[in-house]
């Protein structure tokens, strides 16, 4: 995109400085010299406002134009009311009535370009987020927050082709996500640092629709609130690991995705006879016993099993027996069942 942006102000600048020659010869009374810089000053300018504009949303830019045609409409009806007669009917008074309809214009377009700005995430003049179609097709939408993107599984289930949501990431979550890359202390810092790589592994997946949201929420103070707010503006879902704001989406009626109760949810039902992969990490509390962990923190007793900690094993489970951490789950080696030693 950077390098297609180059091309175009490098062609518009060729183009400039053609037409500043082509004047210069064409026109008679005009020097080249003063013709051509003035003409490359105007290019520059232009080019330098590009510039400044970066970062400047389509959205905005549809709340600008919303705000001077509303502004410039009110000016035209106010304009256009008897309150302008007694100046209409004095000619004398032709040079104040002309400056009170500039002033009336400038002043209206002003204030409603400016109240539209403050509010252009409350109305959907353009919605780059929203397709409109004949048959209501309309393109799903997920704000994600820090702690999704810190806690790095939304990586591998982008990556599963499974998740059908567009992924919006809100200009503020980056800026938090920076901040926390930038601490001083170490864990936080590796917890930033986490969260920018698995968003830069997000944006090389081709598959993956990721948005970076550029308005800023400047009716909310706290993070939190703010991802609340975008995602009921945006009618869009919440995608977060963090419980408290999972509770303070559903209390505002802002439904929520959590990853946790997703990898829940996709975790094997263990009952007798079931059949699993495990890795052996430590010795049991009785003779020959191994001990293992399954992906939601289970703990697994494999029964003569000592020998092989340290690698995955293949075991069929005997007994499933709750205790006040969840459950215990006792094994047996399946032959032929080790897999792999442990790297």
């Amino acid at each position: 995109m950077d390098r297609t942006i180059l091309i175009v102000r490098v062609f518009f600048l060729v183009v400039s400085i053609l037409g500043c020659l082509l004047l210069g010869y064409t026109t008679e009374g005009w020097d080249l010299m003063p013709v051509l810089f003035i003409g490359m000053s105007v290019a520059a300018l232009v080019i330098l406002t590009d510039m400044m504009l970066q970062g400047f949303s389509l959205r905005g830019l549809s709340a600008i134009t919303f705000g001077l045609a509303v502004g410039g409409l009110i000016a035209f009806l106010i304009s256009s009311s008897p309150l302008f007669e007694p100046l209409e009917s004095d000619p004398r008074l032709a040079e104040t009535l002309f400056l009170s309809r500039l002033a009336l214009y400038i002043i209206s377009m002003y204030l409603a370009t400016v109240v539209a700005l403050r509010g252009k995430d409350e109305f959907n003049l353009v919605i780059p987020y929203v397709r409109f179609s004949a048959q209501n097709v309309e393109s799903l939408v997920v704000v994600v927050d820090t702690s999704a993107l810190i806690d790095g599984r939304i990586a591998a289930i982008c990556d599963s082709r499974w998740f059908g949501y567009a992924l919006v990431i809100p200009r503020f979550v980056l800026d938090e996500l920076q901040s926390v890359a930038d601490s001083s202390e170490h864990a936080r810092r590796e917890k930033g640092r986490r969260g920018l790589e698995v968003l830069n592994r997000i944006r090389r997946m081709k598959h993956v629709d990721l948005r970076i949201h550029e308005s800023e929420v400047t009716v909310r103070d706290a993070v939190d609130s703010k991802l609340v707010y975008l995602a009921d503006t945006m009618k869009a879902k919440l995608l977060t690991t963090d419980y408290n704001l999972a509770k303070l989406a559903e209390f505002h009626g802002v439904e929520w995705l959590n990853i946790t109760s997703l990898v829940k949810a996709l975790n094997q039902e263990v009952s007798v006879g079931t059949r699993l992969t495990v890795e052996l990490v430590k010795p049991g509390k009785d003779s020959g016993q191994a001990i293992g962990y399954l992906p939601d923190g289970s703990m697994l007793v494999v029964n003569n099993g000592r020998k092989w900690i340290g690698q995955e094993i293949r075991v069929e489970v005997d007994s499933v027996v709750p205790s006040s951490g969840g459950k215990m789950i006792f094994a047996t080696h399946y032959p032929d069942g080790v897999t792999a030693p442990s790297a």
